[in-house]
């Protein structure tokens, strides 16, 4: 048992010296958008504007779209690190405009966050893939989605507490006040992201480097559209799913139990640190399960939990329903974005992964403006029951089409004894790699 730990742990070491810096990065940045989308929509409701939270949103991951494939070819030419820094300028000045609290502003600010947020989340997927060795990547992408998840945990806490405790200091005694903080906290972190960005080994390509001609369309290539589809459509599934739901749980949960800042970004926190556990112990699961029969395990899983999750009176079953949910539908994620990378050429990852976030943008744009309709048709009560409702389907289905489409992909692979280490691809959560945790 012992010498399986260790041989598990050593699994985990060896990175090379951009990769480890990466990872501070992942805390930094990561440390700045999960305040941000912890506490925005309680800021919305705190200046008397809850009912633009939809809206918002949806222009946020709008302007995502908008950037996902120029992000893509753009780093292709340029190389990931200038792409990557110029989306954290982006988000780091787009907090700035929150703090007026105008609506303009707001839908302004929300368009630039979700511009550079989207710009980091396509290029750094491709970046880490050139600096990891293949039989490392699965382990990789596992620590640095789990690393993303604690840094939820901590900044949820410290945030929270922080915020709320300068603000009675400095004797600021209104609704938004510690919102307020929190944003320009976002702010300042979203400046240090960029310093840690600009300490990697700069990547931008030799003036003759050419993409594969085949299949190369405005920078991007796509060779095999039928596959492109199948990785694609599950993810989109799931994120009109989570696009109704993540952003408004913290409102939800908030709403239902009446519960203060301190105490909701608590609950998420201890939601993070369970994912983070579980995105960790992934990889052994799917090398005893299979890849995508690992994957179908855990969120199968956790459909019985959203139920107790949407459903019940009682806080300590939706937290520990929130925890365990949150842990086993994000889990697999890391896996199956390895196994999608690993379907396609080299020249194909920067395209599948614009495809991956384009999509997941999309969906997002989609998701809210149902979220608002059935707010404002249904009220609270209804509409989230509605909501919950809707998810558990899109989710079921996205689940069963991993199983038809993929499952004999897994089997053939252990035929061959193809090792999992060999495949790698972006970290695609609930939400946005980096941005927000389910």
């Amino acid at each position: 048992m012992t010498g399986a730990l260790a041989r598990y742990l050593r699994s985990f070491t060896g990175f090379s010296r951009d990769a480890r810096l990466f990872l501070l990065t992942t805390v930094v940045f990561g440390s700045a958008t999960s305040l941000y989308w912890l506490d925005f929509n309680l800021y919305l409701e705190s200046i008397g504007q809850g009912s633009l939270m939809g809206p918002i949103l949806a222009t946020s991951m709008l302007a995502g779209v908008a950037v996902a494939l120029p992000a893509s070819a753009l780093s292709d030419r340029f190389g990931r690190r200038r792409v990557m820094a110029v989306g954290i300028a982006l988000v780091a000045t787009a907090l700035l405009a929150f703090l007026p609290g105008r609506v303009e502003l707001l839908f302004l600010g929300a368009a630039t966050l979700g511009a550079g947020s989207q710009i980091v989340g396509v290029v750094q997927i491709p970046f880490i893939a050139e600096h990891t060795l293949p039989r490392q990547r699965n382990e990789y992408f596992a620590v640095w989605s789990a690393l993303g998840f604690i840094t939820s945990v901590v900044s949820a806490i410290v945030g929270a507490a922080g915020a709320t405790e300068l603000a009675a200091r400095l004797g600021l005694g209104s609704a938004q006040a510690p919102y307020q903080i929190l944003l320009t906290g976002v702010a300042i972190l979203g400046i240090l992201a960029l310093g840690t960005v600009y300490m990697l080994t700069s990547d931008r390509p030799a003036g003759n480097r050419e993409r594969t001609p085949q299949g190369n369309r405005f920078g991007l290539v796509l060779l095999d559209r039928r596959l492109f589809f199948r990785l694609l459509l599950p993810g989109f599934l799931t994120s009109l799913g989570a696009g109704q739901l993540i952003p408004f749980l913290n409102y939800f949960v908030k709403t239902k139990f009446d519960l203060d800042l301190t105490s909701v970004n608590s609950v998420f926190a201890l939601a993070s640190l369970g994912t983070a556990i579980a995105i960790l112990a992934q990889p052994a699961l799917a090398r005893r399960f299979g890849r995508i029969g690992s994957i179908v395990l855990v969120q199968g899983a956790s459909i019985p939990f959203l139920v107790v999750l949407g459903f019940s009176p009682v806080l300590w079953t939706v937290v520990v329903a929130l925890t365990v949910r949150n842990s086993l539908m994000n889990a697999g994620s890391p896996i199956f974005d390895a196994f999608a990378m690993g379907r396609v050429s080299a020249a194909e990852r920067a395209t599948l992964a614009a495809g991956m976030s384009l999509l997941w943008s999309l969906g997002w744009v989609i998701a809210p403006l149902y979220y608002s309709a059935l707010q404002a048709t249904l009220g609270f009560t209804a509409g989230f029951a509605v909501d919950f409702v809707t998810i558990i389907v899109i989710y079921t289905i996205a689940t069963a089409l991993l199983w038809t489409w993929f499952h004999g992909d897994d089997a053939l692979a252990r035929e061959l004894n193809e090792p999992a280490e060999m495949l790698a691809g972006p970290i695609q959560t609930e939400a946005p790699a980096l941005l927000e945790h389910a």
